[in-house]
């Protein structure tokens, strides 16, 4: 919760320097907004390389059955949430009417006293097919030392995420919300975050809610008692952020939803990795809110969203473990496949972040259905 209180603080600060402070200590703040976001940018293509590369080549090699079951329901409870997303978005865009301009009108930009490019090492296609290659090449060949250097390689890259990067973002943020207040656009945008957040925090109700009467039909169970089983897990990823950190509350909720001993301990903390249809669904609607408000962006339809959304199922495996990992593992898919600048990546941050635990907890809510999916095909196999 500290994280979303310095975003807070973050915008607040921003808006009050574009409003009161000198055009010059503006930009100040102006220039660590540009620093930071070079950064951000050089470091895209090193999460989804490594991180993916790892998250393939450490997928668990026993129990195929239960690892293809547990893959393909998450995989597809990911994609189905982010479409069903972009539905409703498209049906509430009436909420985004009104040619909302986010950018800082011409005669009000603000300038950085540094101007510095740090060039990504790759693209972000190049570092997505380098890590297939390398996460299944390392599975199926056991190189061990690769393996290793591919998990040393995601540590580093988390370590600069969770010591850096996260804590920087209060300032990229205020820098953004700096910029706004310049060129006088701060408060149609801030009135349209509500209504973003609103819409994302309920969606994930929705989603839940249709995930779990699904299940309640499927196993001729109450819904209410599976939803109530799980609940201390949806309570705890709100306050820890973390779906890795609530796995131990996930598998007594799941064991206690009657799923067995076997499948809640493989398919409960792969879940946790692989298994992001809250933050899918948060990512799309915020996503799609952004492109919305800005001028220069067309408004996307389901069939221009739906590659977006199998790649981010897809990219949503190399989500670090840091709060908003989700959100800076899409950025990549987000400036290639959606085409955000800088300003777009801003807004689309403090949008996430803004939510976070409440994705977090639609996720791993979420992973108790899949486990109970899990194991009632497992026993069905049998």
């Amino acid at each position: 919760m500290s994280l979303i209180i310095k975003l807070i603080a973050g915008i607040l600060g921003g808006i009050l320097a574009g409003l009161y402070l000198p055009l010059g200590l503006t930009e100040l703040l102006y220039t660590a907004k540009v620093i930071i976001g070079q950064l951000i940018s050089f470091t895209i293509p090193l999460i989804i390389l490594f991180f993916i590369a790892s998250g393939i080549a450490g997928l668990p090699k026993t129990s195929g059955h239960l690892l293809g079951k547990t893959v393909g329901f998450a995989y597809s409870s990911t994609v189905i949430a982010g479409t069903l997303a972009v539905l409703l978005v498209l049906f509430a865009t009436g909420f985004f009417e009104g040619s909302i301009v986010y950018e800082a009108a011409k005669g009000a930009e603000l300038k950085g006293y540094i101007q510095l490019e740090i060039p990504p090492i790759m693209s972000v296609m190049t570092a997505l097919a380098a890590a297939f290659i390398f996460g299944i090449g390392i599975s199926q060949l056991n190189l061990g030392q690769l393996k290793d250097v591919v998990d040393q390689g995601r540590d580093v890259i988390d370590a600069l995420l969770a010591k850096v990067i996260i804590p920087a973002l209060p300032f990229y943020i205020a820098g953004v919300f700096a910029e706004m207040a310049v060129a006088g656009t701060v408060v149609d945008t801030l009135s349209t975050f509500g209504v973003v957040l609103v819409a994302a925090v309920g969606m994930h109700w929705l989603w839940l809610t249709t995930l779990f009467i699904v299940t309640g039909l499927m196993l001729k169970r109450s819904p209410l008692e599976l939803v109530k089983n799980m609940l201390p897990a949806y309570f705890t990823a709100i306050g820890t952020m973390s779906s890795a950190a609530t796995i131990p509350v996930s598998l007594r909720a799941s064991k206690a939803n009657g799923v067995s001993e076997e499948v809640a301990n493989f398919s409960v903390p792969l879940c946790a990795t692989i298994h992001l249809s809250g933050s899918t669904i948060t990512i799309v609607t915020c996503a799609m809110a952004v492109m919305f408000l800005s001028p220069t962006m067309a408004i996307p339809s389901l069939l221009e969203m739906l590659p977006f959304i199998f790649m981010l199922g897809v990219v949503m495996i190399a989500a670090p473990g840091a709060p908003g990992g989700a959100v800076m593992s899409a950025l990549g898919l987000l400036t290639s496949m959606l085409g955000f600048d800088e300003s777009a990546i801003a807004l689309m941050i403090a949008l996430y972040l803004a939510q976070d635990s409440f994705g977090t907890a639609c996720n791993v809510t979420g992973d108790g259905v899949i486990a109970l999916w899990v194991n009632r095909f497992s026993e069905k196999a049998e």
